[in-house]
């Protein structure tokens, strides 16, 4: 019924800052399973996009196919 999984961590680009910015996304579904996403913007800039993917493999377990950018 769900059109395929949302990828966990989104990974946009800060204009204002000049950084990354990390968003973790979190999944569930209803029980028609209808997907209900939860998004929560992390409050880190970070330099780089390897330095948001560390970030979320070191607190998250984040593994490489779970990554959007935006």
């Amino acid at each position: 019924m769900t059109q395929g999984a949302l990828r966990p961590f989104l990974i946009t680009k800060d204009e204002e800052e000049g950084g990354y910015r990390l968003t973790v996304r979190d999944t569930r579904y209803n029980s028609q399973g209808y997907p209900i996403v939860t998004s929560t913007l992390r409050d880190e800039i970070f330099k780089t996009i390897a330095a948001a993917k560390e970030f979320a493999q070191v607190n998250y377990n984040a593994k490489p196919s779970e990554y959007a950018r935006k």
